[in-house]
């Protein structure tokens, strides 16, 4: 069985940039900080119970701001919100989705010219490595017109649509990934949170963003794809469910999260927090949880060969 090269190449451009290097690393200890809310690095923060639909704290939260690979929550939200999808639909991988990435020095799935994938087995593409590849099938898929070019305006033109039903209010989408050729993509911190919560109402989604790691194999030929999930919270904060990394140069490095403790699901968003998302991510979630014990949290080691974002 063909490896897909073992796993994908990383890749790096202006439109994406990398994230730490994929080392172990130990948060330091945190505690619960005074009812004011925890101190974040971030520009824009914010916490939401999303069981309630609450906040429960925020900073600069509605302030509009870039928002780099995190603007692929929506883009599986739309999917996955289709009247009728069809997860098992299988997609032809097309050499524009490889040129694409290529042109755009993006994340990517790896994804392979002529090669078969499910609707599912892309969703795994877009959320676990990042892939723009992956964002661009399901773009081109689930959009309408007559050229691909017709069709990814029109699923972007959808994402505007369920942002607007949903009430985020700060947020416009250019881009069904985040590489945005104007500038006009962007969110806020609290429109994000909201988004989060929406799309956790899934059960597709939420399997699919608390994967740490999967195999998938093409329907048509003898490849398996190898894809980690970007995300470093998962396996090392307790209860932590993943959803969606980002990384631009003009966005800084973002991280959308969330994690349930108790039957309680709290949601986090960071935007552009320059040195220390996790940390960060790590003290909004022990604060909204009350934590009482100290606690030094081992980040996930990534492959070498994983993306970053």
């Amino acid at each position: 069985m063909e490896r897909c090269e073992g796993r994908p190449a990383r890749r790096w451009g202006a439109a994406l940039i990398a994230s730490t290097a994929a080392v172990t690393a130990v948060l330091p200890a945190t505690t619960v900080e005074a009812a004011t809310g925890p101190t974040v690095a971030a520009k824009g923060a914010f916490l939401l119970d999303s069981g309630k639909n609450r906040q429960l704290w925020a900073k600069d939260a509605d302030t509009r701001r870039q928002m780099a690979s995190t603007t692929k929550i929506m883009t599986a939200a739309v999917v996955l919100d289709t009247r009728g999808v069809d997860l098992d639909k299988k997609v032809t991988v097309k050499q524009s989705y490889r040129d694409y990435v290529a042109r755009n020095g993006a994340s990517t799935a790896d994804l392979r010219t002529g090669d078969k994938m499910t609707v599912r087995q892309l969703l795994y593409g877009l959320m676990l490595p990042s892939g723009c590849d992956a964002a661009y099938a399901l773009a081109d898929t689930f959009g309408t017109g007559r050229t691909e070019s017709a069709r990814t305006a029109s699923f972007i033109a959808k994402m505007n649509k369920k942002a607007a039903d949903l009430g985020m209010k700060n947020t416009k989408y250019d881009s069904f990934d985040g590489i945005s050729a104007k500038g006009a993509n962007y969110t806020s911190a609290r429109d994000s949170a909201k988004l989060a919560g929406h799309a956790l109402s899934n059960s597709t989604f939420r399997t699919v963003v608390r994967t740490a790691s999967t195999q998938q194999k093409a329907a048509n030929v003898n490849r398996t794809y190898y894809w980690d999930n970007t995300n470093k919270l998962l396996g090392s904060y307790k209860g932590a469910l993943g959803i969606k990394t980002g990384t631009g140069t003009t966005a800084g490095p973002c991280l959308v999260f969330a994690a349930q403790r108790d039957g309680r699901t709290v949601v986090g968003v960071l935007l552009n927090d320059p040195t220390q998302r996790y940390p960060d991510a790590v003290k909004m979630l022990d604060w909204a949880f009350k934590t009482k014990t100290r606690s030094d949290v081992k980040l996930r080691e990534l492959p070498e060969s994983a993306q970053r974002d």
